[in-house]
């Protein structure tokens, strides 16, 4: 696999200046743009939709790594692809015909990925990783940013990490939820390529220098 990606999440940014998060993306010299969609149903919280992801596609040539946490994401696989979005990630416990949606973000020419929350094993994801660009483990229990990693979610990690080498399959290992410098390194240890790091990088005083140490 390429060197570990750093995501940032505009979800700790200012709402009300995203343009400003934008800059501190570009400047830090991440690649990737993370973006939590939550709908308040298959998550206790409500972010924003495809307008602003349209938006922010008008503004940077980052890869837009959006992160659909919502209920029913198939019904709204185009209007993101549309949008802009580079990556379209959705829950494994949100869509019952997971391959088939895989299969229709594919062939819009975007980059496809699966999530699964703590209590989820990563056992259900072995008939579809043929499909996946990406698979995301979250590390907390998602709807809000800035809480503490679940450690017990690392050990999902190094098992995607087997079923991975097994398979002889390439897709990306993403870790999500209570990224802090520490736990970067014990997730980056367990084998996770893609970090999405939220809190952590908006009160960094050292932006650049923190995608620096974490980009290997």
């Amino acid at each position: 696999m390429n060197k570990t990606i750093v995501s940032p999440s505009i979800l700790a940014a200012d709402f009300a200046d995203f343009s400003q998060a934008i800059i501190k993306i570009e400047s830090s010299g991440a690649s990737w743009l993370h973006m939590d969609v939550m709908d308040g149903s298959f998550v206790p919280n409500i972010t924003f939709g495809p307008q602003l992801v349209r938006d922010i596609r008008k503004r940077t040539k980052l890869f837009l790594d959006v992160h659909l946490m919502i209920a029913h994401p198939g019904q709204f696989i185009n209007e993101f692809a549309k949008a802009g979005a580079d990556l379209i990630t959705f829950h494994y416990e949100a869509e019952v015909h997971s391959q088939k949606f895989l299969t229709e973000i594919r062939s819009l020419g975007i980059k496809t990925g699966i999530a699964i929350v703590p209590s989820t094993p990563c056992s259900v994801l072995e008939e579809i990783l043929p499909f996946i660009d990406s698979a995301l483990i979250m590390t907390v229990n998602p709807g809000f940013g800035g809480q503490t990693l679940i450690p017990e979610c690392l050990e999902k990690v190094k098992k995607l990490v087997k079923m991975r080498d097994e398979t002889g399959l390439c897709f990306r290992i993403s870790v999500d939820g209570g990224i802090n410098e520490q736990t970067a390194q014990d997730a980056i240890k367990a084998g996770a390529d893609t970090l999405v790091i939220g809190t952590m990088f908006f009160q960094s005083g050292d932006q650049k220098g923190l995608v620096s140490k974490l980009q290997i």
